[in-house]
């Protein structure tokens, strides 16, 4: 059984298989490249008998061509994202065409299912950088706060804390908030995960995506220069017979509760204070945010350790070109190097 092999140009990680069932009806195999193994995706665009015969789905390493640098068929492929058919033969390509397998180029999009790293989907080669920051234990949140959101960084988080607790997670923020289910999910993996988290804070970190940041591990709460932070009560609404809205009612002023609760544990802040405090919204700056308790330190371009805390920001005493060329020099043998930013 023959097929084609389309390349898709806006998405190059993207590889389409499409082939005839014995029913003649086209289907389409969506497939992404692994990292690593474009040289083998490039000789299965060249030379391929699409799938094998003992299944339609899950195809053969042999039966795609992909040989390693041994001449043995490689174990790896391109990885199974979704199958998609269509009910007729002759509106997509002609039955007659029997050739070996060709190249393809399309503008095309594809859509695929099933969450990776955050937006990681649709978004290329920024995939890749991605994956480098995970390796690097840096997660970063940065997109409004949704279900989808929070089980890629909760995901993300308990795979760092299963490799080594011993190490920091980085926790980089740049949300203004969102769905405060969700970010109690995070907010709750945050403080079960047994690896210290260090939260960042930079461009803003408004509503809830400030209690992730303030959840952080005390010591490690920090921001940069000109990031802003934002506290405020939740917010909702209700309609429907008197009965449901009594409901929803009930279950904000909990979450206000909750929320006032939280930030008073973290920030040292009686509980009457914070809930005056979050009544409205309150803008604060990395300096402000230090002295309310949110965070601990405030990063800059001089910072090579932000002390904790401090009411002002963090100067080196030394020569910052000097210190760059080799930080360690300037650093006491006992500070580990996982807490060099």
């Amino acid at each position: 059984m023959h097929g084609w092999v389309i390349k898709i140009a806006k998405f190059p990680q993207i590889f389409v298989f499409l082939y005839f069932s014995p029913n003649q009806i086209p289907k389409l195999i969506v497939y992404q490249l692994l990292p690593g193994f474009r040289a083998e995706a490039e000789q299965c665009c060249k030379s391929m008998e699409l799938l094998s015969r003992c299944s339609t789905l899950i195809p053969h390493a042999s039966s795609l061509g992909l040989l390693n640098s041994h001449g043995k068929p490689s174990n790896f492929y391109p990885k199974l994202k979704s199958s998609l058919s269509f009910p007729s033969a002759s509106s997509v390509l002609k039955t007659t065409a029997r050739k070996p397998s060709r190249t393809l180029a399309t503008s095309c999009s594809v859509h695929m299912t099933g969450p990776q790293t955050p937006d990681a989907a649709q978004r290329g080669a920024e995939t890749d950088a991605m994956g480098l920051l995970l390796r690097e234990r840096i997660v970063f949140l940065g997109n409004s706060i949704d279900d989808f959101v929070a089980d890629a960084i909760i995901s993300q988080l308990l795979l760092l804390d299963a490799q080594d607790s011993t190490k920091d997670i980085r926790l980089f923020i740049n949300s203004s908030g969102g769905s405060l289910s969700a970010t109690m999910a995070i907010y709750d993996v945050v403080q079960l995960v047994r690896a210290d988290v260090s939260t960042i804070a930079l461009g803003i970190a408004a509503s809830t995506a400030s209690i992730i940041l303030g959840g952080g591990t005390k010591g490690k709460r920090l921001a940069m220069p000109n990031a802003r932070i934002m506290v405020h009560q939740p917010l909702g609404g209700a309609s429907g017979q008197a009965i449901d809205v009594e409901i929803q009612a009930r279950e904000i002023m909990h979450n206000k509760n909750n929320i006032t609760r939280i930030i008073s544990e973290f920030t040292g802040h009686p509980f009457e204070k914070v809930q005056k405090d979050i009544d409205r919204d309150r803008y604060m700056s990395p300096i402000e945010a230090v002295e309310y308790g949110l965070i601990d330190g405030v990063i800059d371009k001089d910072s090579i350790i932000p002390l904790v805390p401090v009411p002002e920001r963090v100067k080196a005493s030394l020569n910052y070109i000097e210190i760059s060329k080799d930080p360690k020099k300037f650093l006491s043998p006992d500070v580990p190097d996982d807490e060099i930013y």
